[in-house]
């Protein structure tokens, strides 16, 4: 547990939204309130209110640092990938679609309509757009495409969400069948882009 006195150098802020993070992956995010978040950090049920304004603005920190961590995973993942843009959006699906299977409560919550509207919270938008940035870039390396380079991240990024809901919700017949269904899938849309 955190104590009080990380209050005083500065850093309650992350503290707490360290907090809220594993709050929401043991409980989900209806239990995230700042009454429960400040229990778990260990300080008094008033100082979230000096760093948060209410539970919105909480959410919106969880979600910005998920968002965070989402595009840290995909970067890795692509970091092994060469040049090769294809192969490079094949394990940005992987990465995307794991990341999902990892961190489901985060996910929902990520994904939210709580957060449908980002523009009240700047960094949870700039967060969110890394990840949707990347994609854009990595689609416009392919070159010509039977289909708009934004119907094709559309429909790349809809697989890679409804894949990962659904194996959290218990359709995707485990981790690993799950993960070659997102190459396998993924692989499929380049190949009917490029016809």
């Amino acid at each position: 547990m955190a104590s009080t006195a990380r209050y005083h150098h500065g850093d309650l802020g992350s503290t707490l939204v360290d907090a809220a993070l594993a709050l929401v992956e043991a409980e989900g995010a209806a239990a995230l309130t700042l009454r429960a978040v400040a229990r778990a950090a260990g300080v008094s049920p008033m100082a979230p209110y000096h760093h948060f304004a209410d539970r919105a603005a909480l959410v919106a920190a969880v979600a910005q640092r998920g968002f965070e961590r989402l595009y840290t995973v995909k970067l890795a993942a692509l970091a092994g990938t060469g040049a090769d843009a294809a192969e490079a959006l094949v394990a940005g699906t992987r990465a995307y679609v794991g990341f999902i299977l990892d961190n489901p409560e985060l996910y929902r919550l990520m994904k939210g309509p709580e957060l449908a509207d980002r523009a009240a919270h700047p960094g949870l938008a700039a967060a969110a757009a890394l990840p949707a940035a990347k994609l854009a870039e990595l689609i416009a390396a392919l070159g010509p495409l039977s289909v708009s380079p934004e119907a094709a991240a559309h429909s790349l990024w809809s697989f890679s969400h409804g894949l990962g809901i659904l194996a959290i919700d218990g359709y995707g017949g485990g981790r690993e069948r799950t993960l070659h269904l997102a190459g396998v899938g993924a692989a499929a849309l380049l190949a009917g882009f490029a016809a």
